[in-house]
């Protein structure tokens, strides 16, 4: 830090320098780092009066500090030599564990960590040829690098924890914002706020931490070229025979090669971004109906009240976890029941989401549009053209008004345009005067009333085809909402009590056991209030698509879950469910395990088909 910047009663200030008598090169000296001439400048300090008026605070404190530091050493000679290779050997700990630090959470095993890395091989090879000072720098820039790459293993941990997937450096940063708009919701504004802070700090912290340390190692190898090279020498041999013969221990090889392979994995993500880009906005073009008249558009659903509704975060791990799995099926096979008690039944089966954990976005979009739209560039790009969407079929039809029910949207939502949405009803239209449940802005069960008084309830001269997104069961699940009768939901203030008596999301949203159980609870209470609306107002016309948008985070499903959700289409018109009767689908709104699996790009397609629509290819 000295060598760096000038002393202002010195090099700064050669006129002042000579005016007291010494040098300008004696007040630079002094600024030098250990081992440069700063001790012999410093053993003879300018006075007080001298340097007071000219010596920022903070270079007089840290030459107080060094001096304190050698009287410290020139006292205790042992202790100072056992703390200087305790700090060594504490450095080239952390340079090895960055080297050698997974970006999966399942891949922390201590044999992780009894590697030899290559790249700390290679590293040491450069330092010890090096002089003195382009070592430092080489040094400092590689620490920096090394901290980078480890700031971004350390994310790529939690996004797959939570999305199952690496950090997109290029696409991705918009989420860290959403991130935080979360934590918002969840804990409060100065939780949030705080956690920014702390996050920021931490990888500055890191990345300096990991820079000096590199540079700790290369003054040690520098100490003394000779037996460093020794045993540099020793260390290479012994690499490259666990190499050769390729020895394991636990099932991982000795010789690491980590931080070059991650190095290829983030340099080929970025290439493959890239090239999906341009391969995308091709591909978003070109759609089997993108031609086709409105006449010849779901022929077979005319005069049908269609529903498209999305249940956050429903997932196969809800229907079939062990322990999530009995409540949410009890409800679902009660929920069949009353259901056929009413006079409609529902078929079932699975689709694999685009997406995993979150960005609910994604399967949305990729359910509506027949594409697999399984990042943020791909959805910008299909929001801004015009691939049709199931909603957009109908409203072009001519024979069907449109609208949006959106209680999770709160601000700004220009994709209602290219989801063919006449009217959207956002967390703000709904006329909703209760509190809200931790991220979400209402309960499902206010959602659908607000749905019922605001759009279906109300007399048209056609039929609508609707768009709903319950969020109930959005993560931290806590507090749940509970039932209400139906007649008392008013303006959402009967909740009031219900939010305040729930379960606090931070009581939970670090234990997974807890969030297990929540998670299945808010399923069940987001289904009930769906089915129970659909008792309550559904018609001989009403048809009914609901399914999840994509699989809660891994903390909940488990490491390795698939990414499938539950899909159901239900009626009281016997002929739209025997339109589909080839699909294999379950009878009920429990699908069976081994129903059939297609990804959810597939189901729009295979709808408009069933119903009667005519292909009529448009190639962009």
């Amino acid at each position: 830090m000295g060598a760096s910047a000038p002393d202002p009663a010195g090099a700064a200030a050669p006129g002042r320098a000579a005016a007291s008598g010494r040098p300008a090169t004696a007040a630079s000296a002094g600024d030098a780092g250990p081992g440069d001439g700063g001790a012999e400048a410093d053993a003879s300090p300018a006075s007080p009066a001298e340097t007071a008026p000219h010596t920022p605070h903070p270079l007089r404190a840290l030459r107080a500090l060094r001096r304190a530091k050698r009287r410290w050493e020139e006292a205790h000679p042992r202790g100072a030599r056992g703390t200087s290779l305790a700090v060594t050997l504490a450095a080239l700990g952390l340079v090895v564990l960055a080297l050698l630090l997974p970006n999966k959470r399942e891949q922390f095993h201590v044999a992780s960590f009894l590697r030899i890395p290559v790249e700390a091989l290679l590293g040491a090879a450069v330092l010890i040829a090096l002089p003195r000072r382009p070592r430092i720098v080489v040094a400092a820039l590689g620490g920096t690098v090394l901290g980078m790459l480890t700031v971004l293993n350390l994310t790529d941990i939690e996004f797959n924890q939570y999305l199952g997937r690496s950090f997109d450096v290029i696409l991705d940063w918009q989420l860290l914002d959403d991130a935080q708009s979360y934590l918002s919701d969840t804990l409060g504004g100065t939780v949030a706020l705080l956690a920014a802070i702390g996050v920021v700090l931490l990888v500055l912290a890191l990345l300096a931490l990991i820079a000096l340390a590199t540079v700790r190692v290369g003054n040690f190898l520098g100490r003394d070229r000779s037996r460093a090279t020794r045993a540099l020498l020793v260390l290479s041999a012994l690499w490259m025979t666990c190499s050769s013969l390729n020895v394991q221990f636990h099932g991982i090889p000795v010789a690491s090669e980590h931080t070059v392979t991650m190095l290829k994995y983030h340099e080929q993500a970025l290439r493959s971004t890239i090239r999906d880009e341009r391969a995308f906005a091709k591909t978003a073009k070109a759609d089997a109906f993108g031609a086709t008249p409105g006449s010849q558009l779901v022929p077979d659903l005319r005069g049908k009240d269609m529903i498209f509704t999305f249940i956050e975060s429903y997932g196969r791990s809800a229907v079939e976890d062990p322990v999530m799995a009995p409540g949410v099926d009890r409800t679902l096979d009660a929920s069949t029941a009353a259901l056929a008690k009413a006079g409609f039944r529902a078929k079932s089966g699975w689709l694999t989401s685009a997406t995993y954990g979150g960005g609910s976005w994604l399967g949305h979009s990729t359910f509506m549009s027949g594409l697999w739209v399984d990042n943020q560039n791909r959805y910008r790009t299909v929001t801004s053209g015009d691939h049709l969407t199931l909603t957009e079929a109908f409203r072009k039809t001519g024979a069907w008004d449109t609208v949006g029910i959106m209680p999770g949207v709160q601000k700004g939502w220009p994709e209602a345009r290219w989801y063919g949405l006449d009217k959207v009803y956002d967390a703000f239209r709904m006329g909703y005067r209760g509190p809200k449940f931790s991220w979400s802005t209402m309960p499902d069960q206010y959602a659908l009333e607000a749905f019922q008084r605001l759009a279906h309830g109300k007399k048209h001269d056609k039929p609508l085809t609707s768009f709903v997104i319950l969020t109930s069961s959005h993560q931290p699940w806590a507090p749940i909402p509970k039932m209400v009768g139906w007649d008392q939901l008013g303006d959402g203030s009967v909740f009031k009590g219900v939010e305040a008596a729930g379960t606090r999301p931070q009581d939970i949203i670090t234990n997974p056991t807890r969030s297990r159980e929540e998670y299945g609870k808010s399923v069940q209470y987001s289904v009930t209030a769906l089915t129970q609306w659909l008792q309550r107002y559904g018609t001989d016309d009403t048809v009914l698509v609901v399914l999840g948008d994509h699989q809660p985070i891994a903390r909940v499903s488990g490491d390795h879950a698939s990414r499938d959700v539950p899909v159901s289409i239900v009626a009281k018109d016997p002929k739209v469910l025997d339109k589909i009767a080839s699909w294999g689908w379950t009878e009920g709104l429990r699908p069976a395990h081994d129903a059939p699996v297609w990804k959810m790009s597939a189901f729009r397609d295979r709808f408009l088909t069933a119903y009667g629509s005519t292909p009529h290819p448009s190639r962009g």
